[in-house]
């Protein structure tokens, strides 16, 4: 082997070593996104597959030769399963266990019997596979961010190519037994590939990492820790730059003696009422259908912004999440609790309205429903113009 194949080796290594450090830091920072941490922890095995193999470079013997197998295998099922990881939240134990295992077993068992060149070929082979499954993994996901997600899945398949390559020219060669590490042109161009694509591929997962945090922390700025629903800034923010039209309609809710219930039961199961109504609200949005929009305004004030609505079936939506409220008995400590709401329906205009103003005219109807004796549904008077 010359000086230059075993320092391509020695520079993958020392190259995924301080990946499989940046990972476990960047992970180390949040801990929320453990595709990171087993994604670290596959390239730590990668990397002490290449310290091994080095060994076997200078010194071949099958069980060096197995263990390298059992070392890579491990790393890249890990990287396989960090990619479900990634894209579903979920650790696929058996799925990886199954393809280390599939893996190892089709490469161990020629290089311990003294077929190493059966071994190499079966080793590059299947780690084409295991990096080819991977990349479909992120391909499945790619929605999320299309371009840092293709990008990976590009860089997977050009080591995947890589390692099928070596299998190629070995296959090609025809020898069972070599007696030595393979030496050619495949293997160093694999080398320097897997070099470069672990190096690209690390700062994508960071990247995508940041990314993930960024969204989550827009989130929940914009989310009610409570209900889950969105806040009032959230709601303001999505329609505030556009004009609402005349099929736009704004429902405006508050719950009736909201602050009796505080005072008599206490905040705990005013919380709890405020959960279920939410929950009410939420199923309504649901069910409308046509990108229809539920908030929590603020303490017992709540939203809800329907598109492409007649107000028939704006009132009609309102009376049934009204309705169902009334009729939900909700269970507190001190045993069940029935409670109502009031709200008030409003449109935009033909020629356009800001939501700031279309919110108000739902509030005084809101306030008419109040006024009328709660528990009821009030729409503001409009001219639709036809």
């Amino acid at each position: 082997m010359t000086l230059d194949y075993n320092s391509l080796l020695l520079a993958l290594g020392i190259s995924g070593g301080c990946l499989a450090i940046t990972l476990v830091m960047s992970w180390g920072l949040s801990r929320t996104e453990m595709f990171l941490l087993t994604w670290a922890s596959g390239v730590v095995m990668i990397v002490a597959y290449v310290a091994i193999y080095i060994v076997y470079v200078d010194a071949p013997h099958p069980m060096l030769g197995a263990l390298c197998y059992v070392l890579l295998f491990a790393g890249l099922s890990a990287l396989l399963g960090a990619a479900r990881q990634y894209r579903s939240g979920h650790f696929p134990r058996r799925t990886v266990m199954l393809a280390g295992a599939i893996a190892i077993g089709l490469s161990a068992p020629p290089m311990l019997a003294g077929y190493d060149g059966l071994g190499f070929i079966c080793e590059n082979l299947a780690a084409a596979v295991l990096l080819s499954l991977t990349a479909r993994e992120y391909w499945k996901g790619r929605a999320e961010a299309p371009g840092p997600i293709v990008s990976l899945v590009v860089l997977y398949a050009v080591i995947a190519f890589g390692f099928a390559l070596c299998a190629g020219v070995l296959i090609l060669d025809g020898k069972l037994v070599l007696g030595a590490a393979p030496q050619n042109w495949a293997e160093d161009l694999s080398i320097a590939t897997s070099i470069a694509g672990m190096t690209g591929i690390g700062a994508l997962s960071l990247a995508l990492n940041h990314w993930r945090a960024a969204g989550r922390h827009k989130r929940e700025a914009q989310t009610d820790p409570m209900t889950g629903l969105l806040n009032r800034r959230a709601l303001f923010d999505r329609y505030s730059r556009t004009p609402m039209r005349q099929f736009t309609a704004v429902i405006a809710f508050d719950l009736d003696e909201f602050k009796a219930i505080n005072d008599r039961y206490g905040h705990a199961v005013g919380d709890i009422v405020i959960g279920a109504f939410a929950g009410e609200l939420s199923a309504a949005a649901a069910r409308a259908g046509n990108g229809a929009c539920a908030a929590r305004l603020g303490g017992e004030e709540f939203a809800l912004v329907l598109q492409r609505s007649l107000p028939q079936q704006a009132e009609q939506v309102a009376e049934t999440i009204r309705a169902n409220f009334a009729a939900r008995e909700i269970p507190t400590d001190w045993g069940p609790l029935a409670c109502t709401v009031s709200a008030g329906v409003a449109f935009g205009a033909e020629e356009g309205m800001s939501f700031e103003a279309v919110l108000r005219l739902a509030d005084k109807a809101l306030y008419t429903s109040k006024r009328g004796g709660r528990n009821r549904v009030s729409r503001q008077a409009i001219r639709l113009v036809v």
